[in-house]
């Protein structure tokens, strides 16, 4: 009988050299135009990624400035 924790460790390892070699072998069967289309999906991701938190940050500055209200 197997432990659960010895299988967790040979699932972990299987699926670190599997994650290793997918996107190797994903980028070699597309085309190029599916290449083209996740890049820019990648793209779009992470300039979405960008811009909320550009605006977090200048939201916070924005409060900081603002003197507390008087009762």
């Amino acid at each position: 009988m197997l432990s659960k924790k010895l299988v967790s460790e040979v699932m972990r390892a299987m699926g670190s050299k599997g994650g290793k070699i997918g996107g190797k072998r994903s980028l070699e069967t597309m085309t190029p135009e599916e290449r083209s289309a996740r890049a820019k999906t990648a793209s779009l991701a992470a300039a979405r990624k960008r811009t909320a938190e550009r605006v977090a940050r200048e939201a916070a500055a924005k409060r900081a400035k603002k003197p507390a209200k008087k009762r």
